[in-house]
């Protein structure tokens, strides 16, 4: 059996023009490819109609990966690539297979050696370790920290124990309508000494990125509100 490859295609992390933030490579690619894989078909349509397929996505075919699929789902989408056909991967935003599910298609097709291709585009957890100004030598990216209080105010005092004995920048995601509770339990819990940067909706014209202490933070307090948000806590 000859399978085709496996593109990994970044998509914006706003609404704003694709062009702005996404290299004409990808744009070049797209009118080559008739099935995807995608987190969400509506999210993917639009995108692809945006990025200069308008028109022809009634002729394209799109298979859903998200938390509700299941391994053998995943398993079955191996026969999409029978025949050198190949498959683009799409996430929600940003860069797929990074913090996403899109990550299970990616690991079948090392298991049966089909080649996987990433492209270029906008990672909202580099981009903000870029502009945070804390340490990008050495640094974690922890994912989603529980939701409960007591779990997470525990979580966050583990991180900030971590990041002082290895002088190692934490990075952390949360679910956008539950950021200003996250923020909230940051600052009862870490220490006032703490670095935290919050960099919202970025690549956006209304981008938010700053850096300061938790002692700051309590005397400057702001409202991220249900925005994109990546949190960096360095101790």
């Amino acid at each position: 059996m000859t399978y085709g490859k496996l593109y990994l295609i970044p998509t914006p992390l706003g609404d704003g023009n694709p062009a702005d933030v996404l290299p004409a490579s990808v744009f070049n690619l797209l009118p080559g490819l008739d099935c995807f894989v995608v987190e969400e078909v509506r999210t993917a349509r639009r995108f692809l109609s945006s990025a200069g397929l308008k028109g022809h996505i009634g002729a394209l075919e799109f298979h859903e990966l998200n938390e509700h699929t299941r391994p053998d789902e995943v398993e079955a989408y191996l026969t999409l690539f029978d025949n050198g056909r190949n498959v683009g991967l799409l996430s929600e935003a940003g860069l797929p297979a990074v913090a996403d599910p899109g990550a299970l298609l990616v690991a079948l097709c090392h298991r049966h050696g089909i080649e996987v291709i990433p492209l270029v585009g906008p990672s909202s957890l580099m981009m903000a370790l870029m502009a945070s100004g804390l340490n990008g030598q050495s640094f974690a990216f922890v994912g989603y920290i529980p939701a409960k209080t007591d779990e997470r105010r525990a979580a966050l005092k583990a991180l900030e124990k971590r990041s002082a004995i290895a002088r190692q920048t934490q990075i952390l995601i949360e679910t956008p309508y539950r950021n200003d509770s996250l923020l909230a339990d940051m600052l009862q819990t870490l220490s006032g000494s703490v670095r935290l940067c919050m960099a919202a909706n970025l690549t956006c014209e209304d981008a938010f990125i700053r850096t300061r202490t938790i002692a700051e933070w309590k005397k400057k307090p702001v409202t991220i509100g249900k925005r994109p948000c990546v949190f960096l806590l360095l101790a």
